[in-house]
Formats: structure tokens, sequence, C-alpha cells
């Protein structure tokens, strides 16, 4: 594409040139992983109740997630000796290959498999469809179709919840992976169209030696998750407390691994210390992603069972929880930064009162109030999130601001990962060990959002402490 050099996209020249078509091409990577993503809370009571299996409820997004993690790092280093359209053409081919497995599964045990297979295609996706921005177009535009795709990612996650309900309202929740079958399978076919330029079919070396695929790390963290997962299936108090420990203990190490391998780290140094605003701000974002994966999981499976809420109703519920996040990001982008504080500590207590608030309506079952606990948790991470990004990128060492910029998302993965397991242990031990029926639920209600109470109130310390630990400055970081 000819070098533009101004920051106005020429939106004609080009659609003209054939840009703008692979432009909207790439941006369909996410969309399938992000509507996915959000998709399974809404199908989860049905599937539940035809194959049974909640004890692994919490399996689905964990899985999901570490998938994701482990291709997303992958993928962006394997563009250097593959072409971009063959690892497109791959990732969209896993992606439907989960997906159907997903959709014909005759059991949870073999849907976590697809969900796996899915997580790996769909985050490989989205690591590629940002670096073909890179590899693709003019450096100049980049802003402009960045914030692009993160307004698709906005739409992917209003969408994901509302199609789950939808088609399993109208269908069957089969039907809604068999949409993303064959949306995996059409991009793969297109890729071989649309990806047709030499930038696309061949492979283009990082400047430099490209770094090394932090494997042992990687496999810490599966290990880990697994682990954790592991100990809430079968409740028994010797057997799921030394998975926990073990778990913890290979999360403790992966970070350490990671921490140890300057070159393919994934993590900016002093990752929890509370000394910079670096390790406070990653601090906050663990503890409040782990926190706040309750309701996604488990929510409308809970409201289902308890009190009768249509399915579709739980759909509207998470949906505006995106919407919130969304709209409340925008309203705020402009805010001074003298305000910056007030923003990420007003932020945090949103996500924490709808956290603990959830406690409550839940069990209770008042549509109004949980909407307005996901207002508040969703409209919390769109009010904290951009200036602790911001914050963190700014005040890591130089040297290191690329990697803290990828971090914030990375770590949010995991917090999910890791969240979703955490979960099921919780869901698990308060009734679901024994099965669905509605005492269970009632008592899983109760404790699923008080377990991570905690969590909330060390999220809001964390951003206490990171809007007002003295750190670089935009312009002395540069």
């Amino acid at each position: 594409m000819k070098e533009i050099n101004t920051n106005r996209v020429d939106w004609r020249a080009l659609w003209a040139s054939g840009d703008l078509a692979r432009f909207c091409f790439i941006s369909l990577g996410i969309l399938l992983h992000a509507t996915n993503e959000t998709m399974v809370a809404t199908v989860m009571p049905a599937m539940v109740g035809e194959m049974a299996g909640v004890q692994l409820v919490g399996w689905s997004l964990a899985i999901y997630e570490l998938g994701a993690i482990v291709a997303g790092a992958a993928a962006g280093r394997l563009v250097s000796y593959v072409a971009l359209r063959t690892n497109m053409m791959v990732a969209a081919l896993l992606y439907a290959a989960g997906a159907l497995i997903c959709a014909t599964s005759p059991s949870m045990q073999l849907f976590l498999a697809g969900r796996l297979i899915e997580g790996l295609g769909g985050g490989a996706l989205v690591s590629l469809a940002f670096v073909s921005v890179e590899r693709l177009f003019a450096r100049a535009i980049w802003p402009q179709l960045f914030g692009i795709m993160s307004a698709v990612w906005g739409v992917a996650a209003f969408s994901g919840p509302m199609l789950g309900a939808i088609m399993t309202e109208l269908l069957s929740w089969r039907w809604a992976f068999g949409i993303f079958t064959a949306g995996g399978a059409a991009m793969a076919l297109a890729s071989m169209i649309v990806l047709n330029t030499p930038e696309a079919t061949k492979p283009q070396p990082s400047i430099g030696k490209a770094p090394p695929f932090p494997i042992a790390a990687l496999c810490c963290l599966a290990v880990a998750v697994v682990l954790i997962a592991s100990a809430g299936v079968d409740i028994a108090p010797l057997r799921s407390s030394l998975l926990m420990v073990f778990g913890l203990a290979g999360l403790a190490l992966f970070f350490t691994i990671d921490a140890l391998k300057p070159r393919s780290r994934l993590f900016p140094s002093g990752l929890f210390s509370w000394r910079t605003p670096v390790g406070a701000g990653m601090t906050m974002v663990a503890a409040f992603s782990v926190a706040t994966c309750s309701f996604g999981v488990y929510g409308p499976l809970l409201l289902t069972s308890l009190h009768d809420i249509p399915i579709l109703t739980t759909g509207y519920i998470i949906a505006a929880e995106s919407i919130a996040w969304s709209i409340l990001s925008i309203l705020v982008a402009n805010a001074p930064p003298r305000r910056e504080r007030l923003i990420i500590i007003g932020g945090a207590l949103m996500i924490a009162a709808g956290i603990a608030g959830f406690a409550y309506t839940v069990p209770a079952g008042s549509i109004p109030l949980i909407l307005l606990c996901a207002l508040l948790q969703g409209g919390g991470f769109g009010v904290a999130w951009p200036f602790l990004t911001r914050i963190i990128v700014s005040s890591a060492r130089p040297d290191e601001q690329t990697i803290a910029s990828a971090a914030v998302p990375t770590m949010q993965r995991i917090g999910y990962a890791v969240g979703a397991a955490l979960t099921g242990i919780v869901a698990n031990a308060s009734g679901f060990s024994e099965g669905l029926n509605r005492e269970a639920a009632a008592n899983v209600a109760s404790w699923l959002f008080l377990a991570f109470v905690p969590l909330g109130i060390l999220g809001c310390l964390a951003a206490l402490r990171a809007s007002t630990t003295p750190g670089r400055t935009p312009q002395a970081a540069g």
C-alpha cells in the first residue's frame, strides 16, 4: 500500500486499492473470537440441561482463555517464519474445527476439548489481526484502524450473549456453535482471495533476531490453571487442597520463569511490586480480572435455575455490562490528567460494588438490581482501564514500554482463566458437585460472589497505590 503522510484516512483510496476489504476481513477474526468468548454464558443453562456436567462449567472459560493466551503469544512470532496468509488460514481452520466439536459433542468433556481448540484458533486470529495492521497498512493510519478494531471488539462483546440467547431460544445451543463453524471455515477460504499481497503471502522476518517463544513459562501457566480447575471438579479436602497449592505454586513459577527470560518475557519487571505504579497497576488488573468472572460464567445458569428468568433476559444483562464498559470508556477518554487519580479510584470502587452487589441481588432475583450491578462492574472497567493502562505504560522502563502495553490484556486473560477455574471450585464446594438443582443453586449464589469480595478490596487498594505512587511521566519515559 502506498504510504500515507497524513493522519487522515482516505477511505475511498483504501476501498479502491482493496486495502479496506482486507482490513474488514482481518477484523472478522476479532469478531469471531470475542463473540464466541462472551456467548458461552447464555448457552450454558441449555447445555448443562442436555449434557449434565455442571461441575465443569468453570472450565468452559478457563480452557478457552488458556488456548487464546498460548496461541496469541505464538502467532506474533510465527509470522516471521510462515506467511501471514498461511497463519490466518490455519488459525481459522482451528477455530472452525473447535466450534464443530463443540456443536456436535455428546459430553461436557468433549465440549471442553473443542473449547480448547477454539481458543487456540481464536487467540491466534486476534494476534494476527494486530500483526496484519502492522504489516499491511501505512503507519500513519494505525491509530484509526486500531480504534475501529476496538469498536469491533465492543460490538462482539455485546452481540455474543445475545446471539447465544436467541439461538438457544429459537433453535438449539448447538446451532450457535454451528454458526461459528461456518464463520471459521469461510474465513479460511476467503484468506486465499483477500490476503493476496506480497506482504501477506511471503514470510516477513522481524528486524533483528525474532524473540524466542516462552514455551517453559506458558507450559507452567497451562499446568497451573488445569491444576486449579481440577481442584474443584470432585471436592475432597486433601486432594483439592493439594491441587490448589500446586496450582498456585505453578502460577508463581510461571511469573518467576517469565522474569528470568528477558528476551521472551511477557511482563515488565517489578510485576507485582507496589513500590511502582507498574506493579500496583498490574496487581489491580489481576485482582479485578479474577474477581469479576463469577457472573459471566455462572450468572445465567443461576438466574434460570433459581428464578426461571428467560435466557434472553440474562443475555440482555450481560450485554449491558459490555455496553457500559464501551460507553463510559468513551465518555471519560478526554478527561484532564489532573482527574486521572480520582477516575481510576472511582472505577475501582464501581467494580468492587458490582462484585459485592451480586452477592445480594442474584439470590434475591431482582432484575433491576442485577442489571445495576452489571452496569457498575462493566462501567467501572470502562472508566478505569484506559487511564490505568496509560499509567502502567508510561511508568515502565523505556525499554519495557512495549512489553507493558501488551502485558495488560495478557494479564487480563490470565486472570479470566484463573478466575474461571476458581469459580468452579467455589461453585462445586457450595453445592454443584452434587448436581444442578434449585437448592444447590441457592447455596452457590450466596457464596460465589462473596468469595471474591476480598479480591475486589485488594483491587481497590491497588488502584489507590497505582494512582498515588510516583513514577515516570510519559515525557520522561520517552
